[in-house]
């Protein structure tokens, strides 16, 4: 996202006018989600200073520092995990623009299982997509292929063995599918995975033009 991110952290970026990370927590809102952590890295200290409280959203927001060197996704949730409680919890990345609506991302989710994924179709840029579904349980084979959202609910119980550092989420979600404890859903929505300046642009002309309709 350089040099777009040069100055301001992924999260802050806008899409008509609003900051990706704001249109998160006024949707976490709305589902009646009040308690969030929100991790901080790269410019962090930016992301601390808009948000505040979080109190302007109608949310509560608590911050944990990953420390100068991102912690890649997995890492960043279980050193939050001290602040998210025993119960199951919702993940939602920083640099994605959706209108899936999280209230459906309820603990009956993941009554059988360690996590729930959200799946979208597989964008150009992601051709060959990640998963697969079969009766409502992810899995590493079959059609169609799907793309993972960056959305999910999650089992503390998901991130045990694991211990404080960088690690990424797929081996964890591998050790959950050998297991047959990972499921998801496939959602045909709207999803943007904001990783380009290019792929920003266009989402920002086509929602601005979607708005004026």
């Amino acid at each position: 996202m350089r040099p777009l991110t040069d100055r301001t952290p992924k999260p802050l970026l806008t899409v008509a006018g609003t900051p990706l990370i704001d249109r998160h927590l006024r949707a976490l809102a709305h589902a009646g989600m009040t308690s969030v952590v929100v991790n901080l890295s790269w410019l962090g200290a930016q992301i601390r200073a808009h948000l505040g409280d979080g109190a302007r959203y109608g949310v509560h927001v608590q911050y944990s520092e990953e420390g100068p060197e991102p912690l890649e996704t997995g890492g960043g949730i279980f050193r939050a995990l001290p602040l998210l409680g025993p119960d199951p919890f919702l993940v939602i990345n920083g640099d994605v623009w959706t209108d899936y609506p999280l209230g459906q991302l309820n603990a009956a989710r993941v009554r059988e299982s360690d996590a729930h994924l959200v799946l979208v179709p597989n964008p150009p840029q992601h051709p060959r997509g990640d998963f697969a579904l079969s009766a409502a349980h992810v899995c590493e084979d079959g059609e169609p292929r799907l793309t993972y959202s960056g959305i999910g609910l999650f089992r503390p119980e998901f991130f045990s063995s694991c211990s404080d550092g960088r690690f990424p989420l797929l081996p964890l979600f591998r050790r959950a599918i050998a297991r047959g404890r990972l499921t998801g859903e496939a959602y045909e929505g709207q999803w943007s995975d904001i990783g380009t300046p290019e792929r920003l642009a266009s989402l920002d002309s086509r929602v601005r033009i979607e708005s004026s309709a």
